[in-house]
């Protein structure tokens, strides 16, 4: 149990630095008021550093009270400590910063309150978070996304944003088996309904190995990855990042750039032997537009636009919204649907038609379309295709505010009142509808552990045309 400390002698009193607090002229931190535990830190030292402490302007409390912003501590068992917490009927409890000796060191060595980082704290390593589901039990994660629940609200953020900037970072070196490592990283731990607090609880998880488990253990000590940090100021890893954000724009056309001195948009549109291609050229025109996050609002109208235009061609068509937004997203950076028809065969005209639908209502800012080879007695392919046979388009559509349920996000002070929205369609047969379907709804790393558990655990081969039997 701790105790608070027996207050001073009487006579003791008159001097100020044994008060409770110090007079106002000498207080320097209005906002900080520290308490020191005394269980493990001994009344005799506990009274050395609050005489220590005030004699630079701080408040200390004698007392624990809802008063108090910064708790000191010297108790090494954090779940002991706030068990002990948690029982004093603290109502601000959740506010006060649970510190250990490290951070009253730095404070009194800069002879002001520094700012609290991760290591600092004394983290409460209750496995449950109240908002938060009840843990999955570690040894019932599946390593395959397509076996695992995932919720849309990731409570590992901070790891997983990290793990997506490394393996982007071995993407832009063509280094696949440690970029894929760390996204498979990532989506075990997008799919935790908890909060990972300590390096132990991940001991049980898939797709965990020792890089991943040392970036996150760099996290939970230090609050950041310094190997992140390093690549994110890398001059290479932001020039590539910067130019594959323009639509049409990859990794190759990027290095490529990068290796002839380019830097910026700027250099690129001033170098007058760049050949832009036409996806490229309205990547950089609409650039603004299309580098800014789409609504679950604007998908949706580009839905009933899409869904109007498409029903005037044929009443018979099936539309369906894909990607991101029909997992649950409120965001994407691009609109993805299915355009088909009940009647077999008939899809083979729609995309074109409904191009020439789109350009008569003067909405079609791009258009690149790519013609069906999609061929059943071909397939399955020896190797894995990126994308599949059907036809396709990738197009940059016109979108007004009027016709978005509260308006274009992120419009604020632009006065044009319509913004370039990314968009793609793909059309299948309709006997192929429920491959193509689940093959454009993703995400990336689910696709790639559906197909894994096909091949390994059924003998099976999925993608987006069919589900064939290996053994057959």
């Amino acid at each position: 149990m701790f105790h608070t400390p027996v207050a001073p002698r009487p006579r003791k009193r008159s001097r100020s630095t044994e008060a409770g607090v110090l007079r106002h002229e000498e207080v320097k931190f209005e906002d900080v008021r520290l308490h020191l535990l005394e269980r493990k830190m001994g009344s005799s030292r506990r009274r050395f550093l609050t005489q220590l402490a005030r004699s630079k302007g701080f408040i200390v409390e004698d007392a624990l009270s809802d008063a108090v912003t910064h708790v000191v501590s010297e108790e090494s068992q954090a779940s002991s400590l706030w068990k002990w917490l948690k029982g004093c009927d603290l109502k601000n409890l959740p506010g006060m910063h649970v510190l250990d000796i490290s951070w009253f060191t730095d404070s009194m060595r800069e002879g002001r309150p520094v700012a609290v980082e991760t290591r600092h704290l004394i983290q409460d390593t209750s496995p449950t978070l109240p908002e938060a589901p009840a843990p999955t039990p570690a040894s019932t994660v599946s390593q395959y996304a397509c076996q695992r629940r995932t919720t849309t609200e990731n409570y590992n953020k901070i790891f997983t944003d990290a793990f997506e900037v490394l393996a982007e970072s071995y993407e832009f070196n063509e280094i696949e088996g440690p970029c894929l490592a760390f996204r498979r990283a990532a989506s075990v731990l997008k799919s935790l309904p908890w909060a990972v607090q300590r390096l132990g609880a991940t001991e049980d998880l898939p797709c965990l190995g020792d890089h991943s488990k040392a970036v996150m253990e760099e996290i939970l000590q230090y609050g950041r990855s310094f190997e992140v940090e390093k690549v994110l100021s890398d001059e290479r890893y932001q020039t590539l990042k910067l130019f594959t954000s323009v639509f049409g724009v990859g990794p190759k056309t990027g290095e490529k750039w990068y290796r002839r001195g380019l830097r910026s948009f700027s250099d690129i549109l001033a170098e007058p032997s760049i050949q832009l291609n036409r996806m490229q050229q309205s990547g950089f025109l609409h650039y603004g537009d299309i580098s800014r996050a789409v609504s679950k609002a604007e998908a949706q109208a580009l839905g009933n636009i899409i869904d109007e235009a498409v029903r005037a061609i044929t009443p018979d068509a099936v539309l369906a919204l894909t990607g991101g937004f029909r997992r649950g997203k409120e965001f994407g950076h691009d609109v993805d649907f299915i355009v088909t028809t009940t009647e077999q065969g008939k899809e083979k005209r729609l995309l074109t038609s409904l191009i020439d639908q789109l350009k008569e209502q003067g909405i079609l800012l791009f258009c690149d379309h790519q013609a069906s080879t999609f061929d059943m007695s071909k397939l399955p392919s020896h190797r894995f295709e990126a994308m599949d046979h059907f036809a396709k388009c990738f197009l940059i559509l016109r979108l007004e505010g009027s016709q978005v349920v509260g308006g274009l996000h992120g419009a604020e002070g632009d006065g044009r009142g319509w913004r370039a929205v990314r968009v793609d369609l793909v059309s299948p047969p309709i006997d192929r509808y429920a491959f193509a379907l689940l093959g454009w709804t993703g995400s990336r790393q689910f696709e790639r552990d559906l197909r894994r558990f096909a091949r390994t655990e059924r003998r099976m081969l999925l993608d987006n045309h069919a589900l064939f039997d290996k053994t057959k």
